[in-house]
């Protein structure tokens, strides 16, 4: 579970790239991939679409993913 949850974390960075489309006009997913602001390909809705489910995953578990790291974390283990 516990990469599960980084790679969940990772991707919800997206978040940062509807930042970027509404403050800058600039689409990370766009540049990822290659290409100009507003196109699209075959890649583009998986990747929005992995995006929204790391999304739904971290606003469901966000509690077990806290207590998961707290748990195994270094200070966890020394108190």
């Amino acid at each position: 579970m516990k990469n599960l949850d980084v790679l969940a974390a990772v991707l919800v960075i997206g978040a940062l790239n509807w930042g970027a489309v509404g403050m800058a006009h600039v689409d990370l997913v766009a540049l990822l991939l290659g290409m100009r602001f507003g196109q699209t390909s075959g890649l583009t809705p998986m990747v929005y679409s992995l995006v929204g489910l790391a999304g739904i995953y971290q606003a469901i578990f966000w509690r077990g993913i806290q207590q998961r790291w707290k748990e195994r974390s270094p200070a966890a283990s020394r108190a």
